[in-house]
């Protein structure tokens, strides 16, 4: 059952007397229990995106489209409804989480505040279940009386997680969960919200400009590029057979473990993202694609099927394409 229907979202900036397109008509449904990566570099809009869609971006933020969580379209919500659904029904692991949790206050008061704001029960009971919320975190109880300093980079990490789940949401956005942490924390950290997902049957969307952890994590993976969905699809479909050459970039940037040729001599891509502020005609990943040639350029698509459950936005997996072959 589709819990969340995002369509043709855009995000667009105002800077001073002009607009600078971030998000340029996203699209993708999430089932509940499924989770979904959002990949890719550094600019591409992961972040905009997830944020927009609980309306948390700024004031100089203009969104448009439709974001239909529960049947409703949150865009178009009062705020009543949106306080009503954050925390409540969605929550979000903020990226970095020493500066997401209040370091004057302790854990245990930042995680029973939601309870008592949504479930409206008394001290005793949301502190029981802040409690309970440690527990099934990998976090003693006892320290409920902390502070976010007292705590290592990895537990802040499931601290936050453990305030995302406190009222029982039925999706959670985590913004790049794993960054600045070791791998061996990683991977717990990892594991513990694909036990989440399997437990509890939450629906999880999770941003990573590392594919290895999306691949390891989620059901499907959405690669983001200038503010659009480049490709979409299963998971490991997309690791072992990218369709979009920004999908096969990003695979092989990443050297092989045991392999030295690829780790003295890993592939990357020429040039950085371009500004979002500064796009042409044509597909905006030309500049940087080996493969383009001048229709490239001058043309541009949406995502169109590229077998079974996916979808990739290239000149090349258009029928007539293939049907004709690279001129080149």
């Amino acid at each position: 059952m589709t819990m969340l229907e995002v369509i043709d979202l855009k995000v667009t900036y105002r800077q001073g007397d002009r607009t600078v397109p971030a998000v340029r008509g996203v699209s993708f449904t999430l089932d509940g229990g499924q989770t979904l990566g959002i990949a890719g570099e550094s600019g591409s809009g992961k972040s905009t995106m997830a944020l927009s869609l609980l309306r948390l971006l700024g004031r100089t933020a203009e969104v448009t489209g439709q974001v239909r969580f529960g049947g409703e379209d949150l865009l178009t919500a009062k705020w009543s409804k949106i306080r009503a659904v954050r925390w409540a029904e969605a929550s979000v692991v903020f990226q970095g989480a020493m500066s997401a949790l209040n370091p004057v206050r302790t854990i245990g008061d930042q995680i029973c505040e939601p309870i008592l704001l949504h479930e409206r029960c008394g001290a005793k009971a949301a502190r029981k279940r802040a409690a309970e919320l440690l527990d099934r975190v990998g976090i003693p109880a006892r320290r409920l009386r902390g502070y976010p300093h007292e705590f290592s980079g990895g537990q802040r990490q499931r601290i936050m997680i453990a305030m995302a789940l406190a009222c029982r949401p039925e999706l959670i956005i985590a913004d790049e969960p794993t960054t600045a942490l070791d791998v061996m924390v990683q991977a717990q950290i990892l594991n513990l919200l694909t036990d989440l997902v399997r437990d509890a049957g939450i629906g999880v969307i999770m941003i990573s400009h590392d594919l290895s952890v999306l691949a390891q994590t989620c059901e499907r993976l959405a690669v983001m590029y200038a503010g659009q969905i480049v490709e979409i699809g299963p998971s490991r479909q997309l690791i072992d057979e990218p369709r979009h050459p920004y999908t096969s970039a990003l695979e092989r940037a990443f050297p092989t473990i045991g392999d030295p040729a690829s780790r003295l001599a890993p592939s990357g891509l020429p040039g950085d993202p371009p500004s979002a502020a500064d796009l042409g005609a044509g597909c905006a990943f030309a500049p940087r694609c080996a493969q383009s040639g001048e229709e490239c350029r001058t043309h541009s698509i949406e995502l169109w099927p590229s077998g079974p459950g996916r979808e990739s936005a290239c000149i090349r997996v258009l029928p007539d394409f293939a049907e004709q072959g690279d001129p080149r």
